[in-house]
């Protein structure tokens, strides 16, 4: 049984190398939602609709996120009446948004309408959120503090990061089935998502830090930061607007109490004494994931023991 922690575009393409080479049913992800938000009166769970996609073969592989071939034909005509269509969503996208929120409405929890989703787009992958509970990422600059969508899409990641703040994290419980998912597995796989926004939220939920520290599996991570810069997105303005390096040892170390194993690229080889002393064994290889062989071939490490 092998459980992974996931948010975002790097998170769902080792996820598809890994249900390329393990059975689908015997692959758990435990999918951030802290990027969740409500636009158009629609409940939105972007990371979870990426992972889901991605398993599915019908993400857009060019953008990372949203569902190939998509029209943008509700949006365009939206515009005639509201200047808020800042958030691309596509024709086909909005079917999963509508049914997601209908069916939250009539008092169904997340995490039922994730798995009913999963299950009507074919996955055999288990997908969990981390929590059913009400979470939001706001991050915090000189003009104001923004949701994480808004700040990462609309505001175009342009202000300088002063702090983060996870709303609900004080009372926000796992969903069912992740703390059971993380004790009863035998490898834990942080994937390479933004350690700030994607795999801290997850971290902060009630009992999963110490789940991590609790079960016997193995854990490892793999380093979203290669040469000193984040493969996609702000996690280089997250890290230092929270007085941290850009570096992969930086993300070492904010797992470093539970970790076992740090998955380091070829361009951060001289790191690896740096994380070694943090009491984990490293493991240097190509980590940039542009084909389904790359995929492949970093799951394979990610598992090997």
């Amino acid at each position: 049984m092998i459980t992974a922690l996931a948010g975002g575009v790097g998170a769902a393409k080792l996820v598809s190398g890994l249900a390329e080479i393990v059975n689908p049913e015997e692959l758990t992800i435990i999918v951030n939602t802290g990027d969740d938000l409500e636009i158009h009166g629609l409940h939105i769970s972007a990371d979870l609709d990426i992972i889901m996609y991605t398993l599915a073969g019908l993400v857009d592989e060019d953008k990372g996120w949203g569902v190939k071939k998509d029209t943008f034909n509700c949006l365009d005509s939206l515009k005639k009446f509201s200047d808020e269509t800042w958030f691309n969503l596509g024709d086909k996208d909005l079917a999963t948004h509508l049914f997601r929120t209908d069916l939250l409405r009539r008092g169904y929890k997340l995490s039922e309408v994730t798995s009913m989703i999963g299950n009507d787009l074919g996955l055999r992958v288990s997908v969990l959120p981390m929590t059913d509970d009400k979470f939001e990422t706001r991050i915090r600059t000189e003009v104001g503090t923004f949701h994480f969508e808004d700040y990462l899409i609309k505001r175009l990641a342009k202000d300088e990061v002063l702090g983060v703040e996870f709303c609900g994290a004080e009372t926000a419980k796992p969903a069912p089935g992740v703390i059971e998912s993380l004790l009863n597995t035998d490898l834990v796989l942080i994937c390479p998502s933004n350690p700030i926004v994607s795999i801290s939220t997850i971290l902060s939920i009630q009992g999963i830090r110490e789940a991590l520290k609790q079960t016997r599996a193995k854990k490892v991570a793999v380093s979203p930061i290669v040469a000193g810069a984040p493969i996609n997105g702000p996690a280089d303005k997250l890290l230092k607007g929270l007085g941290l390096e850009v570096s992969a040892y930086s993300v070492a170390k904010l797992y470093a109490d539970f970790l076992d194993c740090f998955i380091l690229d070829e361009a951060d080889s001289a790191e690896q004494k740096r994380i070694e002393d943090l009491g984990l064994e490293v493991k240097v290889t190509k980590t940039i994931m542009r084909s389904v062989k790359d995929k492949i071939h970093l799951a394979r490490v990610a598992i090997s023991g």
